[in-house]
């Protein structure tokens, strides 16, 4: 089992630490290359993995106030995908301005070896840090040298194989291009809401909707449209079914909102959380000439829906 340290005063002395770094914001395809390294260098010296992370996320803090960050995980979105990866130990650092604003120098020293005595540290050939992001590659190797820990590089060609990058993942997300985003992260895109009271239109439509708030601001939310979705429930119990996320122009057109409508399913789940997997989008969002034209259009999202869960063979 991962155990996870919120600072670096909490940490014991590990053995043969085999660290790297980095935001790991979505555990994609590519960081998942990274890790699996990590874990080859361990089981050669019978070391630990160790992943140093950052919270809140680093653009937070050095461009607050300008265009709100959306991130693909959640901090225990984080701390779920790292720990399925088979990471020993997590550490997640505050990130504050004065962290920030440490020199290169100074993160090196007293940051990474200080607290955390690697015997190898494994990193990006992109990787920078330190104030400015000035510090790199080429000042680690100076230090490895230096305190005698082993520095190994990954290199572009292992990174960029895929162009895998965050923006990307997030940019497919916001499109709607499910199937990329899929590829590029290795897993479903999820994310989980509290169901809350709506205005019960779906019900009188015949397509009762779970309403959800999503509790945290930065988690990214795909962009406008119909989907097919799978959905955990609290109990545990998965269910397929449909979202809309949008305005609902045909009903209203002002607040954005998310509902999603649970197939073969009729319990009462408000203050329940979902979990919902984003598997297939279906159509954006569109304006209908009346309710009964909606619930026609319904229909035929739940019947696309149905198809794309239903294997044909």
């Amino acid at each position: 089992m991962m155990k996870v340290y919120h600072s670096t005063e909490q940490m014991p002395a590990f053995t043969n630490a085999v660290v790297t770094i980095g935001t790991f914001d979505g555990v994609h395809i590519g960081h998942q290359q990274i890790i699996h390294q990590l874990k080859q260098e361990a089981a050669k010296i019978g070391g630990e993995t160790v992943i140093i992370t950052f919270h809140p996320h680093p653009r937070k803090v050095v461009a607050a106030g300008q265009s709100p960050v959306y991130l693909i995980n959640t901090i225990e979105e984080k701390i779920e995908l790292l720990e399925k990866n088979g990471i020993n130990n997590l550490v997640i650092v505050p990130f504050t301005e004065v962290f920030s604003q440490l020199s290169p120098e100074e993160y090196c020293e007293h940051f990474l070896i200080e607290k955390f005595h690697p015997h190898t540290v494994i990193i990006g050939y992109d990787h920078r840090f330190g104030q400015g992001r000035k510090g790199d590659y080429k000042l680690l190797e100076e230090y490895s040298a230096k305190h005698a820990f082993e520095l190994k590089e990954i290199p572009a060609h292992v990174i960029n194989e895929s162009t895998v990058s965050s923006t990307r993942i997030r940019e497919a997300v916001l499109n709607g291009n499910v199937e990329l985003a899929e590829s590029l992260l290795g897993y479903d895109y999820f994310f989980e809401g509290k169901v809350v009271e709506g205005n019960k239109l779906g019900r009188t439509l015949g397509f009762p909707t779970a309403n959800l708030q999503i509790a945290q601001e930065e988690k990214l939310i795909p962009g406008n449209g119909v989907y097919a979705v799978a959905v955990k429930l609290q109990t545990g119990e998965y269910k397929t079914g449909m979202m809309n996320i949008g305005v609902r122009p045909t009903v209203d057109g002002t607040k954005r909102m998310i509902e999603v409508n649970i197939f073969d399913f009729d319990q009462d789940i408000y203050g329940t959380t979902l979990r919902v997997y984003v598997q297939k989008y279906l159509r954006g969002e569109q304006k209908f000439n009346g309710l009964d034209a909606l619930k026609a259009q319904l229909a035929i999202d739940k019947e696309n829906s149905i198809r794309y869960f239903t294997p044909s063979f």
